[in-house]
């Protein structure tokens, strides 16, 4: 029983010390730890936009649905504004309008 006693004091304490670090780190102070910034979800994107990162492709539907891993239809879907992309392909369709060769490259 003493063991079990002992392992909850030491989880304490470890617990203790990481809300600790975390307050100094929120603080700005200098901490020795290990932090993962996740980026913030691609923004709606308009048919008009999506039609543009296309054309600065110089490439077809089907070829840009080839780029994109996705159907012509879907392509064709959110140029006409009846769909709009999923997460996944949203974030696609925002790398290729920061640099649209990117998706040729990939």
């Amino acid at each position: 029983m003493s063991m079990a006693k002992k392992i909850k004091v030491n989880i304490f304490d470890d617990m203790k010390e990481a809300l600790r670090d975390a307050g100094a780190y929120e603080r700005g102070e200098a901490v020795n730890l290990r932090v993962t910034r996740i980026p913030s979800r691609p923004k709606e994107i308009s048919p008009r936009e999506i039609r543009r990162i296309r054309q600065a492709l110089k490439a077809s539907q089907p070829l840009f649905a080839a780029y994109l891993n996705v159907s012509t239809n879907a392509v064709r879907s959110w140029e006409q504004g009846t769909r709009r992309p999923r997460q996944a392909a949203l974030k696609l369709l925002m790398i290729a309008k920061k640099d649209p060769k990117a998706l040729l490259v990939a």
